[in-house]
């Protein structure tokens, strides 16, 4: 990559994992500024040209723009984009390649990564929203990522975990040698669900599972038993499951009861199971969508889920899987 130093080429890494609209500026004279997940794509751009400015930049372009590289005689067109229609579809759901990450395909890639979005405790309709940041540290060594969307007029706790299992066997049968399923809020209780088939899944990402509605619902009173009754019915011997709860969350009705039930997860019902139970550098029902979530954990839950680790260690934001990345999009690959 031109002009920039080890320093720049680090935040640069860090760039690869941001959510689009994004954008890289660089200054010929080694300056930088990114921005990303502004309104829109002009905004982002304009704020990224302004960063770079702002540390001395003279005559600053884009570098890099969503998932091509755009610098001058540098011209990547970013990858071939996926499918545009659902792989498996059903009445009420559908599995759909997102455009807003690499794409590979079952024949090529290194797995799939399924993300299930949350249910909002309004009703708003959660379809096409972007998977959470750290989902791209597994897209960026070589996963398809795809979103299990719900219309949700019919999104239904149960009803979507047979979906769910639907969706899952369906990439099996396309080839998919290794499946990853994640999710957030009411989709990673639907993730943990399909523990209870053997063979759906090779890991399980679930940040902040929940179900039974905020602080002050009804359902709270039968929330733990419904929890029991997921880690119980657990039959997945092969499955390494990370599970991660947040403190302040309006969500978790009995943090300390919660962690005590997700901590009975172990062989054989499951291959492994990484519990990261509130962590101090970040919090909240969201908070696996913050920066601060992907840069101290995405990678540690990589390695966890392909078995190269059993927990977190020291933070490491720019580890082996933005390496080669970050090696094939500076040269245009």
């Amino acid at each position: 990559m031109p002009f920039l130093n080890a320093e720049g080429r680090e935040d640069y890494a860090r760039f690869l994992l941001q959510a689009t609209p994004r954008a890289f500026a660089l200054s010929p004279d080694g300056a930088w500024g990114w921005a990303a997940a502004l309104p829109d794509a002009a905004a982002t751009a304009a704020r990224a040209l302004e960063l770079c400015g702002s540390w001395g930049g003279s005559g600053c372009k884009i570098y890099a723009k969503d998932l091509a590289v755009i610098w001058p005689g540098r011209e990547s067109p970013g990858p071939s984009p996926p499918p545009t229609w659902p792989v498996a579809a059903g009445p009420g759901w559908s599995l759909v390649p997102d455009g807003r990450f690499l794409w590979q395909g079952s024949g090529t890639a290194r797995g799939a990564y399924v993300w299930a979005h949350g249910r909002a405790a309004g009703g708003q309709d959660s379809r096409g929203s972007q998977p959470q940041p750290h989902v791209r540290v597994f897209n960026n060594v070589g996963y398809d990522v795809l979103r299990f969307d719900r219309d949700p007029a019919a999104d239904e706790t149960d009803i979507a975990a047979g979906w769910l299992r639907g969706a899952l066997r369906s990439l099996r049968e396309q080839g998919y040698a290794r499946i990853v399923v994640g999710g957030q809020s009411r989709g990673a209780w639907n993730a943990l669900q399909a523990l209870d088939t053997p063979g759906l899944v090779d890991g399980v990402v679930a940040i902040a599972p929940a179900a039974h509605g905020a602080t002050g619902s009804p359902a709270w009173a039968w929330a733990l038993d419904d929890l029991r009754e997921v880690v119980t019915a657990a039959r997945s011997p092969a499955a390494r499951v990370a599970i991660v709860n947040f403190a302040q969350d309006e969500f978790d009705p009995d943090p300390d009861g919660r962690a005590a039930l997700f901590r009975r997860l172990h062989a054989p019902q499951v291959g492994a199971l990484f519990f990261l139970d509130r962590p101090a550098e970040v919090t909240g029902h969201g908070g696996g969508a913050e920066s601060r979530f992907t840069l101290r954990y995405g990678a540690c839950l990589l390695d966890f889920v392909e078995g190269r680790g059993t927990g977190c260690g020291e933070a490491a934001p720019a580890r082996h899987e933005t390496e080669a990345v970050l090696a094939a999009t500076a040269s245009g690959g």
